[in-house]
């Protein structure tokens, strides 16, 4: 059963007896970190030689094939332990929750469905706000299949312990404005520091939930992709969802791939977005600048030009 006293033991377990696990839980401890401000937000940046794994994933489809998911239980270590989810009590929309143990957040989970099925958000993000609810100590996340998620295959959600992103306690920093009410519920547009941003603050489950589906629905697919690209954070507070929708443009950037001087090993992910660039090797975590995370950001996510169009069907929408 899925409750704050159960995931306190099942962290407890798991770094005791997953050698693994507790070494690079430890390392964080020894995680460096330094701060970047981008138009009056406090981005970080942390160096995390463990995250190597993901940033450097191999998610093509060839790639994904010729690899066991590692994410289905028959594949996963035999001393990795979970927590199940029944979603609404749907046997047919199960969930585990696991602690992840390449951390970037002192708690780390990766919560993946039992069933083998592709990353796609569609149909799922329901599951996103209600676990957003039950786990308040931790805020969701979701990265679509080319927007960081380094299991395409597999669906899954992870969550971090609350108060790590910047983004959860900096929106003030973050010049927006009202771009319409639904309800009770606010859909916000982000002006400054992060393009491509939206916010919607909602009391109500459902208006969330049919907020969610109607940008969803508005959002562009590209050729030979099965969804929008997105990354989504998901938080609840005091009886509020705040859900931060980052739309894509791009998987990586140009960093990504260059040679030499230019290169930056840095995959975009929710977590970044949302405040806190991981850099697993030295070398870019010395050298990474303002200017460098602002281009990053420039090229991942859509424009605030194509925002404010978008902003504008959304308001028609709802």
């Amino acid at each position: 059963m899925l409750n704050r006293e159960n995931l306190v033991s099942l962290f407890d377990e798991q770094l005791a007896s997953w050698e693994q696990a507790g070494n690079n839980y430890k390392a964080l401890e020894r995680v460096i970190t330094r701060g970047v401000d981008i138009d009056g937000f406090p981005f970080k940046v942390q160096f995390n030689p463990a995250r190597i794994v993901s940033s450097a994933a191999k998610v093509d489809t060839k790639s994904i094939q010729e690899r066991k998911c590692f994410l289905c239980s028959e594949n996963r270590p035999a001393v990795q332990k979970g927590l199940e989810y029944i979603h609404n009590g749907d046997r047919t929309d199960v969930y585990t929750v696991l602690v992840n143990p390449f951390p970037i957040f002192p708690k780390h989970l990766t919560i993946p469905l039992l069933a083998h099925k592709d990353q796609a958000i569609r149909g799922r993000f329901d599951a996103m706000a209600d676990l957003a609810s039950l786990l308040t100590e931790y805020t969701l996340f979701y990265n679509g299949p080319k927007c960081g998620a380094s299991a395409p295959d597999h669906f899954h959600f992870q969550a971090g312990n609350r108060g790590f992103l910047p983004l959860e306690d900096c929106m003030d920093k973050l010049q927006k404005k009202e771009v319409t009410h639904y309800g009770n519920s606010i859909v916000y547009q982000v002006l400054s520091a992060i393009n491509g941003l939206i916010i919607v603050k909602s009391s109500s489950r459902k208006e969330l939930i049919d907020i969610f589906y109607k940008i969803y629905s508005l959002l562009e697919v590209k050729e030979g992709e099965t969804e929008p690209m997105l990354n989504i954070l998901c938080w609840f507070e005091k009886g509020i969802w705040t859900t931060s929708l980052f739309i894509r443009s791009k998987h990586r950037p140009s960093h990504y791939f260059a040679e030499g001087d230019g290169n930056i090993l840095i995959s975009p992910a929710a977590v970044d977005l949302g405040g806190v660039f991981i850099t697993p090797l030295e070398k870019d975590f010395e050298k990474i600048s303002a200017k460098d995370i602002k281009n990053i950001l420039n090229e991942v996510c859509i424009s605030f030009d194509e925002l404010e169009v978008l902003c504008s069907k959304i308001k028609l929408k709802l």
